[in-house]
């Protein structure tokens, strides 16, 4: 008869979480703090940080069976196609080694043309994963990057300890492209395929529409532990058209101080967006595209006029020429202060080749190769984080 050990799932057993928040059945990882949380307005932004992009347990035992009770929250868009579940992976030294879903939960049923939401309740369900080596091994289970997800219990046949931490930790900030839109599984954004073949630990601050230049997201990464850290800036300032050419250069500025005002000498790389047709030239707001979705298809479109760029609308060329020019100008004084173009990850040719599915987000693929140049540039010989 199989003998099972319960452990309560604290903080010491999480990586990629800077809060961990006690529920009525459970916790939940949230990946900004209570403090920004409580600064915070936009349930957009809400959604995003509390679904587990980067988080996993990361656990060192000899068990040979692993059960992983959670109540996920699914999110569905009226009148779009349904979304897959969202997927858990188990790596067993780093490598993977068993995947799987959970079908039941709760369900959030947005209206992206109103904003309304209908939430509605479901059970809690059971992640069994099994065949484990039987013997001493670090084990992660990489939490769903797209489903908000309360961790309720935490079973093994054998006791578990909190795995060591290895290598240096990576704190990076980002928009919906890296909180992982489009990838099939949590290890497979691109910021995990990049921490992965650096072997770094990553800390993934990135949120579907919420890379905004929030002073309280700043601070989070002032006050969170980092050895290097990033920011990928620029998209969802011009899908929100949230400011102009006047206000972005400052803010720019003061969200880099305040990261450097707890890492002063920490590597720190600036990215600007990748290749996006739609709002090269053109700025936003972003809007869903009514004809895709008439015809069972998400998609996007740009709203603005190229010629509100003579005012100060933001573009993706607009944002990347103003990025270069304050790295530039800072890096005088901040030889760790580093800038990397992003089409150097994911350029025209790489769209012709690859298309953006929904016209805004990458695929699976392009994931891939976003991750795979990112490690190379920046983790490789000669480059920031190396």
């Amino acid at each position: 008869m199989q003998t099972w050990t319960t452990t309560p799932i604290t903080a010491d057993l999480l990586r990629g979480a800077l809060d961990l928040e006690r529920t009525a059945r459970g916790v939940l990882p949230h990946r900004l703090p209570a403090r920004a949380r409580a600064q915070n307005t936009d349930g957009q932004l809400a959604m995003a940080e509390a679904q587990p992009a980067g988080v996993r347990l990361a656990f060192r035992t000899r068990a040979t069976a692993v059960e992983l009770d959670a109540l996920p929250t699914k999110r569905a868009y009226a009148g779009a196609p349904p979304r897959p579940d969202g997927v858990y992976v188990l790596l067993v030294d780093g490598r993977p080694h068993d995947l799987g879903v959970l079908p039941g939960g709760d369900t959030l049923t947005i209206d992206m043309a109103t904003g309304a939401a209908e939430h509605r309740p479901g059970p809690v369900g059971t992640l069994r994963f099994t065949g484990l080596p039987d013997r001493a091994k670090d084990v992660e289970i990489w939490l769903p990057h797209n489903e908000t997800t309360e961790l309720v219990e935490l079973r093994t046949d054998a006791p578990v300890e909190p795995a060591p931490v290895r290598g240096r930790t990576w704190l990076h900030h980002g928009s919906s492209i890296s909180h992982g839109s489009n990838a099939d599984d949590p290890t497979a954004t691109w910021p995990a395929i990049a921490a992965r073949g650096a072997g770094v630990e990553l800390v993934n601050l990135g949120f579907g529409g919420g890379a905004l230049l929030d002073p309280f997201t700043a601070r989070a990464m002032r006050d969170a532990p980092a050895d290097l850290i990033s920011v990928k800036i620029g998209i969802n300032l011009v899908n929100a058209d949230a400011m102009r050419l006047r206000a972005f250069g400052p803010a720019v500025h003061g969200f880099l101080d305040t990261v450097r005002d707890g890492h002063p000498d920490a590597p720190l790389l600036v990215v600007s967006p990748i290749y996006c047709p739609i709002h090269e030239d053109t700025p936003g707001p972003t809007a869903m595209d009514p004809a895709g979705i008439a015809a069972g298809r998400l998609r996007f479109t740009a709203t603005g006029d190229p010629a509100e760029t003579a005012l100060g609308k933001l573009t993706l060329n607009v944002v990347r020429d103003e990025l270069a020019r304050i790295v530039a100008q800072r890096a005088a004084d901040d030889p760790n202060l580093h800038h990397l173009d992003g089409r150097d990850l994911y350029g025209e040719t790489d769209f012709a080749e690859l298309p953006l599915p929904d016209d805004l987000h990458p695929d699976a693929a392009a994931h891939g190769r976003i991750g795979e140049r990112f490690t190379a540039r920046a983790f490789g010989p000669g480059g920031p984080f190396g």
